[in-house]
């Protein structure tokens, strides 16, 4: 069996068998198929796409690259999420303490951000303090007494995925939706939790542009998930406008404790009502509960208190810095202002993506430094009016904020 093979058999429409998929993957993880021959292969993915079962035999043999993390000394039925990426996107720090003080369980492993999409691990390193990098016991530990740990992924999860994902970074190969669906689920079930809630991110500012991918999509994640003996649900969700009104590290951080704290005014409804979805989805696969029963015992922690309290608790013991999570002052604002008077049809959440990394908010490369409190502030929302003139964003960075900048914001927003 040699690389050369498979091409062939990829050219020409043929499946590649389980064994075929083994022989690459493991080739790949330890060096002995260079970039070129895996990147050939890739692109022949991209463009041919992969049937379900080779998309299984990928994400199976993923898994096996690497460490698969044992939770089995955790009490319960343990939740995930995982979210394709958006601007704007925080609910992980939302739903995981919500979901925490109703007694589940959550275990989760979470990423650093690349592009327009935000990172969990990078938001709260924002915060003074915050230990990411928990030991194997750490983690379980802090779940068993929290019920809530989130950590970065470990040096040897999924190790495939890490060179496999960064070759189809430079590759052009990174939309393609088997390569997709066997890079995130090879994580999540590595991850070890029992149950998995998937945010399939829709529009724009996503992977996925059109509603029929986004289904695609979850479709494959779900089978995959269920195959490896996972509770999976999948729910599609709006990334054509940012989420929220805070896009930037530290920002999202203040507007996630905010919502939790009961201070809406802060944040905005489209931000609350995805939260509250996505939190009762984790809640009926944990506990097996009807949506009604998940959907009032969301708003009953939320409105009692106790997701708050929990949110307070899991970042203290993770080390961070409660006092610490308020929105600092940068050396640059700028106020951005309506171009038209009308009301705000849509705001193009990649514009929006792209301004927050040229501000700092966001890595171009992995080797990017952030600033954490970099980033911008929504005003205005869809479906808000507005007359010529006003402020519809802030900009804050901690580096001169350039025109270009500040007429993507302009341009992010149809005024009609």
């Amino acid at each position: 069996m040699n690389m050369v093979q498979l091409f062939e058999k990829k050219k020409q429409g043929i499946e590649l068998s389980q064994a075929e998929i083994q022989y690459f993957v493991e080739g790949y993880t330890t060096g002995s198929i260079p970039d070129y021959q895996a990147s050939s292969l890739l692109m022949a993915i991209r463009l041919l796409g992969m049937s379900d079962d080779e998309t299984f035999y990928l994400t199976k043999a993923m898994i096996e690259s690497g460490d698969v993390i044992d939770l089995t000394s955790i009490d319960g039925f343990k939740i995930d999420k995982h979210s394709t990426g958006g601007v704007g996107d925080k609910v992980t720090l939302v739903v995981t303490p919500i979901i925490a003080s109703l007694g589940i369980p959550v275990a989760k492993f979470s990423g650093k951000g690349l592009g327009i999409t935000g990172g969990t691990i990078d938001k709260l390193e924002s915060i003074e303090g915050f230990k990411t990098e928990l030991s194997s016991q750490e983690f379980i530990d802090n779940v068993n007494q929290h019920k809530i740990a989130v950590a970065g992924q470990t040096g040897n999860l999924v190790p495939a995925d890490k060179k496999l994902y960064a070759l189809r970074d430079v590759t052009g190969t990174v939309d393609s939706i088997p390569l997709i669906a066997a890079s995130i689920m090879s994580k999540k079930i590595a991850s070890g939790a029992d149950g998995i809630v998937l945010d399939v991110k829709c529009g724009s500012g996503a992977f996925m542009k059109t509603q029929e991918e986004a289904q695609i999509l979850a479709d494959t994640m779900t089978a995959i998930g269920e195959k490896l003996g996972r509770k999976v649900v999948a729910h599609i969700s709006d990334m054509d406008n940012p989420l929220g009104k805070m896009i930037g590290n530290k920002l999202e951080v203040v507007e996630a404790y905010a919502l939790l704290s009961g201070r809406l005014e802060e944040t905005h409804e489209d931000l609350l009502d995805e939260c509250i979805v996505i939190s009762s989805l984790m809640y009926q696969v944990a506990a097996g509960v009807n949506e009604a029963e998940a959907t009032a015992a969301v708003k009953r922690v939320l409105a009692d208190g106790s997701a708050a309290a929990k949110f307070e608790e899991f970042i203290v013991a993770q080390g961070g810095v409660v006092s610490d999570i308020v929105q600092n002052e940068t050396a640059h604002k700028v106020a951005v202002t309506a171009v038209a008077e009308g009301t705000v049809e849509t705001i193009n959440a990649l514009l929006v993506g792209e301004a927050s990394v040229s501000l700092g908010a966001g890595r171009l490369t992995k080797e990017s430094v952030l600033d954490y409190d970099a980033g911008i502030q929504l005003i205005a929302k869809k479906g808000d009016h507005v007359n010529h003139g006003d402020t519809i964003a802030y900009l804050y960075a901690n580096q001169p904020i350039v025109e270009e900048t500040i007429n993507k914001i302009q341009q992010a927003y149809t005024i009609a």
